[in-house]
């Protein structure tokens, strides 16, 4: 606690002028001393002195100066104070609540003696001690005082504890004594608790311990029980006096002892349990300090001194300005006081339990005072000074507060509404709810009293989007649960909480009454709603209606105004309400009937008096209100209900026009006095009279004097002439009635008296009063009772009485009855008596009258009658009237005669066709109309019925005239097929099959299959029926068609097709079901399904596997893919066939290699077969080899004899078969004889002859004569033999010569080997190189130069380059010069390869390569390609690539449908390279470059973008993945920025941000329009100044949003903004800045970005090994949390790469799965 001196109150004086006494009021508004004069100052709060009094003596005979005041002190309400003196006496003074009023006393306590000390704890109740010891209680009520306790011994010192429930004195004797009104359940303990060792006058009563000092010098705390638990000792300081006066903070948790010259401090330390002194405040030239008080709101301390000075001092811990408008001045850890700087208005917030007070904060609007303590929660309105102090455990600061009530806090933490009703200190309830818009809960507090109830607390929530629950807050219990169809988006409980008012996503207003349970739903398209305040009256938009319901009871009784706006708000004040519009520009006020408002109100709260001054029946409210005061003044007077009162009961049944009952009321207590008055009052005489007659009252002729003077003062003849009529006098009554305008009355009269008819002039009078009152009839009556018929037979036609005129006139004029009975007629034709007028008409002989009066009464026969008896011309046009009737009656016959003999015949017709009666129409139409009138007439007529949808009378009348086909047409226009068949088989049967058919179609087209199935079968199509099924997929239907009608062929096809569509398994169960699956597997491999085939006999015919195998074998031959059906017919265990295969296609080898790995036995004919394709090519030397490893010698014997080679079959012939030798030698010779020596084969025979001679010359000259004849085989011998033998017996020069001969000869005929060989004999290594090298033999060659002459191996690998290239063979170009094969691929365009033998070499070459390819995908618009790229080859970090990381980057964050969860992979990949790339760049000279920094920044891109979409893929991480959306919004330098304020846009509309949305929406749609322009000049700042969104960002080439969603974003944008409930604001945290902003604007601190949401780190920072990465606490929980509840693959991944990324996870605990 700190003391800073303010300022002087009262100036010291030079001597002794002792401050007695000082006091605070409660209200802290009054500050009063007393000093030894004996006068009481009194200043005001702020120290400026306002106002004093002087106190009096016990009796002004001891003299003024005869006491002094020893204690004073405020009353709880601050407008009395109690004064103690010394002459015995406590004076309590009325000062009242204003500067300046009276002061007068308003109790005395005379006492024994002398007051030393007072405190006044509690209302009436005064506490003060006496110098003879007893501590004493003075009731300010009873005006009485008692002894509490009394210890005998002077009492030095009182005090109360912190409530006021608790007494402290202090005696003379040491003798500290503790007295409770109520211990608060604390079960301390009472009466003598210490025994100190000095006179305590220095006694303070703090929370945790009592302070007591005295002359000792020595301060003491005491414990709750009295012991010691500190001692502070002064009595060696020589500085130090004794301590005269003590006080405590009003929190307890600070005291301040008063002494010479100085103040000590001391502060409980609570963690410590411990007083600590603080610096003690010296005041030289002080003196003793006499007096101490402390302001209520611990804010000031006032010193008194010996001198007569008080001092006001400043009290505070420590002291905050808060946003710049409120000041918090902590006056001790529990007690903070809140100033709002512009008003200067103060709130005390404290802790009743003393916890100190961590955190205050003002929200709301500035309006309500939220604060903290470690186990509390403090909740305050400013404006109506209500505070709460709840229980509250700490939960980390996440709740949320809401402050849409007045009455009511609302606090949502961990998904449960908590209710707080301010200045009630328990929580109003509690309940488990996920939506936290104020829009969805609704709590009503007492806002309107109601008869018969006191207390009325509701709350109505979402239990989910589709529930309503509705709970009694007083009794903790659910009155109601709505269940909808709809999701809920708006709800409002009425202000008494009986109605509930809900709108859903549809826009549908519902009601709903708690009491019946009862829901209604009173408007569609509702866009506004609202109670109108103080009443049940609501008002609601529908599109341009307002809609007003002044009656809720009936909601189906609206009240609708048309507006041309939307309402935007409700203003109810000055006696009247208005609804606010918005019309355009302008704002329009609706009012609305404010008398409908308040009756509706007065009558719901059972106000009845308010309801008839709102009906504008001021006497019936004035009347009531008289009642009222009656009941109450007999209550009070008599107790009691005072509705009993017999007065009450009469008004009452005289308020319901019970006047008989309220007669009755009042007689029953003998009032008759009030029962007439009663009825004179209501000028209801007669009843007053009769009561006066029954009670036999003395005043009952002046009663009726009276009655009849008042009935003539207010002109009411009647009433006197009916008076004056029973009281016998006639004439005086005629008189009156006459006067009254009533002549009929006097008629009446004159006529049942005769002597008034012999009155000629009164009769006079009486009939011209008749006359001229139009009562002719009257009139009449008198005249002929006088005798004069004329002028009654007058009065009686202007009367319309034809009866009387008509019985005067048979009597007296005759003539005349015939015109009077017309006349009746027309009268009664006037008054629509039509039936009557019917025989005045006959007997007048107005026959066209009495017809048309017949017709119009209805009397149908009558007319029939007249008008048989009229001629044709009159009569025709009434006939076909009453036909009409007849026909409607279906009395047709009649009809028709009468249409007939009114000549209408086609009426007739009509009548029948309508009837449906064709044949009767038909056979009438032939009667009179031709043929062609008649059919065109039906037809007109059936396309008439066909339009009402009679189809069956269409029909019909089709039918009738033989046009069936327009039914058929008909029927089938409005598809009823069933009669389109009907009429078909009837009258088409030819054309059925093909109707039903086409029928079919029609209905398959229109997915009406089993319709359709009955008639494809109808028209024998059952393979339609089939294949309609298939198509749809109704297998078992299609099934069922085939079984039935094709027969088991179909149905195995059908079952076989069914199985294949099901595939597996399912297949299986299928066709063992149907019995069909060996024959399903045939089909199978005959139809060429052979995977199918396969699957089912893997699955359930085993056996069957190898014949499948085996067709599937001969159908791979068919299609040339032998080697495939090579390894079928060897799975088929059938390898003999794949031998006869390759030998029929003469593929010699595989034949052979097949036969020797399968078929041993085939061997031989594979090798005889490869025989005579060698023989056919006259490759006799190989067939011969052939041959003889099939141990066939007799065939190449053959073969030889059948080519003449004899000298080959006689070798053989030796070799092989000798015992055949003689005999072939035979026929050799035989052979030679006939031939004779010819030709090559002459040339050979002649060489070897030479050979053998060993003429070896001659013989080289003659095989090298042989030329190749198309023999090939047989020349290349002959000049091998010829190389053969010059080398081996001739000269080298000879040889040479023959080598370079045969050399071009071989290579010519393709044997370059050969060639190269002969060459290498002679040493001719060139010659041989060339040979290989023209033979394409580069192998050899190269073995050639390496290992003969090393110098030609350049010369080689040139000429192979050049052939490979030439050949475009890279494959082998690869193995000679890669970079060459490298971009030989490339100009080919085969990246694959170049990249997969790039691969194989080192890592520059790859990436040289890898980086072309990189380019060239760019290029062609495929950046995730190039992305692939590099995701498998790694990203390495070589200057030259940047701009290629960059514009796949560029492109990735450009491309469309990314926003989602499917996008993850790509983001993911895109994440890894930048990661890849950043850490190679660490480890290269580029480290810390700026291109390091901006790959840096990418990789935080790429990663937020990852994670985003990971976070779209589980539920529960929405608002993750929209605050990484925001978070992108300060990098928009690297990304298009209209994308990005789109996606962030939508994603805060998505999870409810929509202040958020509203701005980024916002901002896209300028953007966009930006974009249009070509500039970013003319866009607005102003919403995301102070934050780090940069503005300066490169304008899009084009529009990133499609047009559809960017006019979707335009609507919801004007929707919101003409709404106005919202405020275009961006939502600001803890340090005033922008919640998404890592920059504070106002200290241009930077904090971390979260790695989960991007959202700067303020508290709760979890923090990795990698420096500058760290996580918000509860994002990262909330991220596991979801990665465990979900199991989502991609958020292990993110979850993975952070790992990576980040040096490990902070927690070991989680493990990728």
């Amino acid at each position: 606690m700190k003391l800073k001196y303010l300022r002087t109150l009262l100036s010291p004086q030079d001597g002794a002028a002792k401050v007695t006494c000082m006091a605070w009021s409660q209200n802290n508004a009054k500050f009063a001393v007393c000093t030894v004069d004996r006068v009481v100052l009194l200043y005001d709060e702020h120290g400026e002195r306002r106002d004093k009094f002087s106190t009096k003596p016990i009796d002004m005979k001891y003299g003024r100066k005869s006491y002094i005041v020893k204690g004073m002190a405020f009353s709880p309400d601050s407008t009395k104070i109690a004064i103690g003196q010394t002459d015995n006496i406590i004076y309590v003074y009325k000062i009242g609540e204003d500067w300046g009023d009276k002061k007068v006393i308003c109790n005395k306590f005379i006492q024994t003696s002398a007051v030393t000390c007072l405190q006044w704890p509690a209302e009436y109740i005064i506490v003060f001690g006496l110098a003879e010891g007893k501590v004493r209680l003075a009731n300010t009520k009873t005006n009485k005082s008692s002894t509490i306790y009394g210890p005998e011994s002077y009492v030095v010192s009182l005090t109360t504890n912190c409530s006021g429930k608790g007494i402290l004195s202090g005696h003379a004797d040491g003798t500290i004594v503790r007295y409770f009104f109520d211990d608060e359940g604390s079960g301390e303990s009472q009466g003598k608790l210490v025994n100190h060792p000095c006179p305590p006058y220095a006694l303070a009563w703090t929370t945790n311990s009592i302070v007591a000092a005295g002359c000792d010098r020595k301060i003491v705390a005491y414990g709750k029980e009295g012991h010691v638990l500190q001692t502070f000792d002064y009595s060696r300081d020589p500085q130090e006096h004794e301590f005269t006066t003590a006080v405590a903070s009003p929190g307890g948790q600070s005291v301040v002892l008063g002494s010479y010259d100085r103040l000590r401090v001391f502060n409980w330390r609570p963690h410590r349990s411990i007083w600590e002194e603080a610096e003690p405040k010296e005041i030289a030239n002080l003196y003793t300090i006499t007096a101490l008080a402390w302001k209520r709101d611990g804010s000031r301390l006032c010193v008194g001194t010996l001198c007569g000075g008080v001092e006001l001092f400043d009290c505070y811990l420590r002291r905050i300005i808060y946003k710049n408008k409120f000041e918090l001045t902590y006056v001790g850890p529990s007690q903070v006081i809140v100033k709002n700087l512009s008003s200067g208005t103060r709130v005390v917030l404290k802790s009743h339990y003393g916890y100190e007070v961590e955190e205050v904060k003002i929200l709301g609007k500035e309006r309500y005072l939220v604060a903290r303590t470690s186990d509390t929660l403090l909740l305050g309105d400013l404006n109506t000074n209500r505070l709460s102090e709840i229980a509250w455990q700490g939960s980390g600061g996440n709740e949320k507060y809401f402050f849409e009530n007045e009455n009511v806090c609302m606090i949502f933490n961990a998904g449960e509404l908590t209710l707080v009703e301010y200045g009630n200190n328990d929580t109003l309830g509690s309940v488990r709810t996920e939506f936290m818009n104020p829009h969805l809960i609704s709590v009503r507090i007492n806002e309107r009293c109601q008869r018969g109830t006191e207390d009325n607390k509701k709350l109505a929530y979402l239990i989910d989007f589709k529930t309503i629950a509705i709970v009694d807050l007083i009794g903790g219990y659910n009155i109601g649960t709505v269940s909808h169809e709809s999701h809920v988006d708006w709800l409002e409980l009425n202000e008494t909480g009986h109605r509930l008012l809900f709108r859903d996503r549809k826009l549908c207003l519902h009601l709903y009454d708690i009491e019946s349970c009862s829901k209604t739903m009173i408007l569609n398209f509702c866009s506004y709603v609202q109670w109108v305040p103080g009443s049940d009256v609501l008002v609601a938009q529908n599109r341009n209606s307002l809609c007003v319901w002044y009656n809720i009871e009936a909601p189906e009784t609206v009240t609708m105004f048309t507006i041309r706006g939307d309402i935007i708000g409700l203003e109810r004040g000055g006696g009247k309400t208005e609804v606010m519009v918005m019309e355009g520009v302008t704002t329009v006020a609706y009012t609305l009937d404010e008398g409908l408002i308040e009756f509706g109100t007065a009558i719901d709260d059972g106000n009845y008096i308010r309801c008839f001054c709102a009906l504008g029946q001021v006497a019936k409210a004035r009347f009531l209100h008289e009642t009222n005061e009656i009941a109450d003044r007999v209550s009070r007077e008599y107790g009691g209900e005072g509705t009993d009162f017999y007065q009450v009961r009469a008004r009452l049944a005289m308020l319901e026009k019970n006047y008989k009952l309220a007669e009755m009321i009042f007689l029953e207590q003998n009032a008759v006095e009030e029962a007439m008055g009663m009825y004179q009052e209501l000028h209801r005489w007669e009843e007053c009279i009769a009561v006066a007659e029954a009670k036999g009252h003395p005043a009952l002729e002046k009663l009726r004097r009276s009655y009849y003077q008042w009935l003539m003062d207010t002109q009411q003849e009647e009433r006197a002439g009916e008076l004056q009529e029973s009281q016998g006098d006639g004439l005086a009554a005629i008189s009156l009635y006459l006067k009254a305008g009533l002549p009929a009355k006097a008629a009446r009269l004159v006529l049942t008296r005769e002597e008034l008819l012999a009155n000629t002039e009164l009769v006079e009078d009486i009939t011209a009063a008749l006359i001229k009152g139009e009562l002719y009839e009257r009139a009449g009556d008198l005249f002929e009772k006088i005798h004069n018929p004329q002028k009654a037979l007058e009065c009686y036609r202007k009367g319309n009485a034809f009866m009387k005129a008509v019985e005067l006139a048979r009597l007296a004029f005759p003539v005349e009855v015939v015109k009077l009975e017309e006349a009746w007629g027309d009268h009664l034709v006037q008054q629509k008596q039509l039936d009557a007028a019917i025989n005045h008409y006959i007997e007048a002989r107005c026959s066209i009258k009495a017809i048309e009066a017949a017709l119009g009464a209805r009397q149908w026969k009558k007319a029939i009658y007249i008008l048989d008896l009229q001629d044709q011309n009159t009569a025709s046009k009434y006939y076909p009237l009453v036909a009409q009737h007849y026909a409607s009656l279906q009395e047709y016959e009649i009809a028709e005669e009468l249409y007939t003999k009114g000549d209408r015949t086609k009426d007739a017709i009509d009548m029948y066709t309508q009837a449906g009666r064709w044949e009767q129409a038909h056979k009438l139409a032939m009667k009179c109309m031709r043929p062609e009138d008649v059919s065109v007439l039906y037809i007109t007529q059936a396309q008439e019925m066909e339009k009402q949808g009679k189809y069956r009378e269409a029909e019909r009348l089709y039918v009738t005239v033989e046009e069936p086909d327009l039914a058929i047409i008909m029927y089938k226009k409005h598809k009823l097929y069933d009669d389109v068949i009907r009429l078909v088989g009837k009258h088409h049967p030819d054309l059925l099959s093909d109707t039903h058919l086409h029928l079919g179609k029609e209905l398959e087209a229109e997915g009406r299959l089993q319709e359709a199935e009955y008639h494809y079968l109808k028209a024998q199509e059952w393979k339609a029926t089939v294949n309609m099924y298939r198509a749809s997929g109704l297998w078992e239907e299609a099934y069922r068609v085939a079984r039935t009608q094709g027969g088991a062929n179909a149905q195995k096809h059908v079952a076989y097709l069914w199985a294949k569509s099901l595939g597996g398994e399912a297949a299986v169960r299928l066709l063992n079901k149907l019995g069909l699956l060996e024959a399903a597997v045939d089909h199978a491999a005959d139809n060429r399904s052979f995977e199918f085939a396969f699957e089912l006999s893997r699955l359930a015919l085993k056996h069957k596997t190898p014949e499948v195998h085996l067709k599937y074998a001969m159908f791979l031959e068919d299609e040339g893919k032998f080697e495939e059906a090579e390894a079928e017919f060897i799975r088929a265990g059938k390898p003999k066939e794949a031998v006869l295969m390759f030998v029929h296609n003469q593929d010699w080898e595989a034949a052979q290699r097949v036969a020797e790995a399968h078929d041993p036995d085939s061997v031989a004919e594979v090798l005889v077969g490869q025989a005579r394709g060698a023989l056919e090519e006259k490759d006799f030397q190989k067939a011969e080899g052939l041959l003889l490893r099939a141990q066939r010698p007799g065939l190449a014997l053959n073969y030889y004899k059948e080519a003449g080679l004899w000298s080959d079959a006689l070798r053989i012939c030796k070799d092989y078969v000798p015992s055949q030798l003689e005999a072939l030698q035979e026929e050799y010779e035989r052979e030679a004889t006939k031939k004779g020596a010819r030709g090559v084969e002459g040339l050979v025979e002649q060489a070897r002859h030479w050979e053998q001679a060993g003429e070896y010359s001659h013989a080289v000259d003659c095989y090298l004569k042989v030329r190749d004849s198309g023999n090939s085989g047989l020349a290349e011998k002959c000049w091998m033999k010829a190389a053969e033998l010059s080398i081996k017996f001739l000269p080298p020069q000879r040889s040479m010569e023959v080598v370079l001969a045969v050399g071009p000869q071989l290579i010519g005929i393709g044997k370059h080997s050969a060639a190269a060989e002969l060459y290498l004999n002679l040493d001719l290594v060139k010659e041989a190189i060339d040979a290989f090298i023209e033979g394409e033999e580069w192998n050899k060659a190269k073995r050639v130069a390496k290992e003969l002459d090393p110098r030609y191996e350049d010369y080689v690998d040139q000429h192979y380059k050049e052939f490979l290239k030439n050949q475009g063979k890279v494959d082998s170009l690869v193995g000679v010069d890669v970079i060459a094969a490298l971009d030989l691929y490339v100009e080919q365009g085969q990246w694959d390869k170049c990249i997969e033998t790039a691969t194989k070499q080192n890592y520059k070459i790859l990436h040289k390569y890898v980086a072309l390819y990189a380019t060239h995908l760019i290029r062609e618009g495929n950046s995730a390609q190039a992305l692939v790229l590099y995701v498998q080859h790694g990203a390495p970090a070589n200057p030259q690539n940047f701009n290629i990381y960059k514009r796949i980057f560029t492109d990735m964050v450009s491309s469309p449908g990314t926003n989602c969860a499917e996008a993850y992979h790509s983001w993911a990949d895109l994440r890894d390279v930048l990661f890849n790339l950043c850490e190679n760049l660490v480890k290269s000279s580029e480290a810390n470059s700026p291109a390091h920094e901006e790959f840096k920044t990418m990789l935080l891109v790429a990663h937020y973008y990852a994670t985003r979409s990971a976070a779209q893929s589980v539920k529960q991480l929405e608002t993750v993945a929209a605050r990484l959306s925001v978070s992108l919004l300060r990098h928009t330098q690297l990304l298009p920025v209209d994308k990005a304020f789109y996606e962030a846009g939508i994603a805060a509309k998505a999870v409810g941000w929509e202040n958020m949305a509203l701005i980024f929406l916002n901002r896209f749609l300028d953007l966009t329009d930006a974009i249009e322009e070509g500039t970013l000049d003319g866009l607005d700042h102003s919403d995301f100044q102070d934050t780090d969104i940069p503005f300066e960002v490169p304008l899009p080439a084009k529009q990133h949003v499609p047009e559809a969603e960017r006019e979707e974003v335009r609507d919801w944008v004007l929707t919101v903004s003409m709404d106005q409930r919202l405020e275009q604001v961006l939502p600001r945290d803890e340090r005033g800045a922008y919640e998404a902003s890592l920059v504070a604007a106002s200290t241009g601190i930077q904090a971390l970005p979260c790695l989960i949401t991007g959202y700067p780190i303020l508290r709760n920072k979890i923090e990795f090994k990698r420096p500058g990465k760290a996580a918000n606490k509860d994002n990262w929980n909330k991220f596991l949390m979801a990665i465990k509840t979900s199991h989502s693959p991609v958020c292990q991944d993110v979850l993975k790469f952070i790992s990576q990324w980040c040096g490990g996870l902070p927690s070991t605990s989680f493990s990728f799965q």
